[in-house]
């Protein structure tokens, strides 16, 4: 049986969770987010705890077992604390701004990059070089993060590129000159 399928969640106290049917809606401070059960899956309140089953032991409920144990705690984090990306540009003329509710990114390109900034999600400006990316929904974060980093991923060469604060790019050196 899966390890972390068998995880119980313990609820926060400021966080209310309603479970009906075959969807879970967590309420917190920072915010609501509900997300789809399986089928095989079964999910139980004990009184401040949740409790992840699943209804038999074919293939797909062993898979779903522990996803949904996780998703649910990413779910908990987010509506408490909250999740943050931080992300920064490396190379001459690379930096972003905010217009609106959209964030511009010049990486390097004839033209900037304009990417809309989804529901939910928020962008602060540190310097025009690095943001950090907020939100509750770890999913939708991450998928935008990888977004904006994928308009120009760090080359190994130079190093040039958007890339994750901290994160570590291989460098490769270039030709050599006999």
């Amino acid at each position: 049986m899966s390890r972390i399928g068998k995880r119980i969640l313990t609820i926060p106290n400021s966080v209310t969770i309603n479970v009906e049917g075959n969807t879970i809606v967590v309420k917190g401070p920072k915010g609501e987010l509900t997300n789809k059960i399986p089928k095989n899956i079964i999910v139980r309140q004990v009184d401040n705890t949740i409790v992840v089953e699943r209804k038999n032991d074919t293939k797909e409920a062993k898979q779903l077992h522990g996803t949904i144990n996780a998703i649910i705690k990413n779910m908990l984090i987010g509506v408490t604390e909250g999740f943050k990306k931080e992300l920064e540009t490396m190379g001459v003329g690379y930096r972003f701004q905010l217009q609106d509710n959209s964030l511009v990114v010049n990486a390097g390109y004839s033209h900037p990059v304009k990417i809309d900034i989804p529901n939910g999600i928020k962008v602060d400006l540190i310097s025009n070089t690095e943001i950090v990316v907020t939100g509750i929904d770890k999913v939708q974060l991450g998928e935008f993060a990888a977004n904006i980093r994928k308009v120009r991923e760090p080359e190994p060469y130079k190093g040039k590129g958007i890339r994750y604060k901290g994160e570590y790019v291989h460098r490769k050196e270039g030709k050599k000159v006999t």
